[in-house]
C-alpha cells in the first residue's frame, strides 16, 4: 500500500510494509525464543528468513497468524495490527506450514474446496477458485485422489495450493521443502518464483542456503532468536565471505596444520566437509596454501554469521 505525503518541493511516496515486527519478544518459561526482533517486508518480494534450528524462525511464523502471542513489541500485517486484527489479517494471507496437516480422508479437490469456504470465496468463483489452485500445484490429474495416495512431493505442493485458493496478498511458506528431495525441490522452487513474478509477497523460512540464495529478493539471517545480518543474498557474501574461498583438501592432520597456520594470521576458515575453507582468498596476495579456489557462498557468509555448520 503507498500513501502520498507532500512536501514544499516534492511528493514523498511512502510504501506500508507487508510485514512489520518492532522490538518483539516470545518467551517459553526460561527460553526465549524471539529477542527483540525488528523486521520489515517489503509488499511484493520474495523474502527469506534463515537460521539454524531453534534460531526463531518457527515461532516468528507463528507469531505472524497470531498462533503465538508477543511478550513485547509491535507486530503488523499487510496494515493489520496483531494480534488484535489477525483474523482480518489471515483472510488476506495464505500459511503453508513446516508439518503437513492435510485430512488425509479427503481428496484434493475436496481440501481445497474447504479452505475455499474457510476464507469465504463466495459460492459462484470458488469452483473457478479450486481450479486456479490446482493448475498452480499440478494437481489437475489427482483432483479427485485421495491425499493418503498422494506422494510427499504432490502434498507438498496441495499444502501450497491450499494456501493459494482465495489469492492471498502474502504467504508464508515455513520450511516449504523440507524433507524432499531434490527434483520435488526444484519444482517447488520453480511455483515460489512464480507467485513472486506474479506479485504476491513472500516470507519463507527454511534452512536450505540454496533454497534462499536462488529465490529471494532479501535475506535476513536469524540467529538466537533476533536478526544478525540482512540484506540481497550476493551483497550478504561479498561483506561476510568475500569473492573467493580457497578449499584445502588432506588427511586431518593437514586440515589441522592448515587451520592453525590460517588463524596465525587472521584468516577466516571454516570446516567444509572433507576440506578447510579460507574465505576472502582474494585478499591473501597468494600466501594462502595451495588448493582449490571457488566463488565464496551464501552457506559460507551463513557459517560466519551464525558460526553453526548447516543441519
Amino acid at each position: 500500500m503507498a500513501r502520498a505525503a507532500r512536501t514544499s518541493s516534492f511528493i514523498v511516496i511512502s510504501v506500508t510494509p507487508a510485514i512489520s515486527l518492532r522490538g518483539v519478544v516470545k518467551r517459553f518459561g526460561d527460553i526465549t525464543a524471539v529477542n527483540g526482533l525488528d523486521l520489515e517486508v517489503e509488499p511484493g518480494i520474495c523474502f527469506g528468513l534463515l537460521g539454524p534450528n531453534g534460531a526463531g524462525k518457527s515461532t516468528t511464523m507463528r507469531l505472524l497468524t497470531a498462533q503465538a502471542i508477543a511478550d513485547e513489541g509491535e507486530i503488523s500485517v499487510l496494515g493489520f495490527t496483531l494480534p488484535g486484527e489477525s483474523k482480518a489479517a489471515r483472510m488476506e494471507m495464505g500459511v503453508c506450514p513446516q508439518l503437513d496437516n492435510l485430512d488425509v480422508e479427503l481428496t484434493t479437490r475436496q481440501t481445497l474446496n474447504v479452505f475455499a469456504r474457510l476464507y469465504r470465496v463466495p459460492r459462484a468463483e470458488r469452483e473457478a477458485a479450486i481450479d486456479r489452485a490446482l493448475t498452480i500445484a499440478k494437481l489437475h490429474d489427482r483432483a479427485d485422489t485421495k491425499t493418503s495416495e498422494l506422494s510427499g512431493g504432490m502434498r507438498r505442493r496441495l499444502l501450497i495450493g491450499r494456501a493459494l485458493v482465495h489469492q492471498p496478498q502474502l504467504v508464508l511458506l515455513d520450511e516449504p521443502t523440507v524433507g524432499l528431495d531434490p527434483q520435488v525441490r526444484q519444482e517447488l522452487w520453480t511455483l515460489i518464483d512464480g507467485l513472486r513474478s506474479d506479485g504476491v509477497t513472500v516470507l519463507m523460512s527454511t534452512h536450505y542456503i540454496e533454497e534462499a540464495e536462488r529465490l529471494a529478493d532479501t535475506v535476513a539471517v536469524m540467529a538466537e532468536g533476533k536478526i544478525v545480518a540482512q540484506g540481497h543474498p550476493t551483497e550478504l557474501v561479498r561483506e561476510h565471505a568475500g569473492e573467493e574461498v580457497i578449499e584445502v583438501y588432506g588427511p586431518p592432520l593437514r586440515l589441522t596444520e592448515v587451520t592453525e597456520h590460517a588463524q596465525s594470521r587472521g584468516w577466516i576458515t571454516r570446516r567444509s566437509g572433507p576440506a578447510v575453507a579460507i574465505l576472502r582468498a582474494e585478499t591473501l596476495d597468494g600466501q594462502a596454501p595451495d588448493g582449490e579456489r571457488r566463488a565464496a557462498t551464501l552457506e559460507d557468509a551463513f557459517v560466519v554469521l551464525t558460526g553453526q555448520e548447516i543441519n
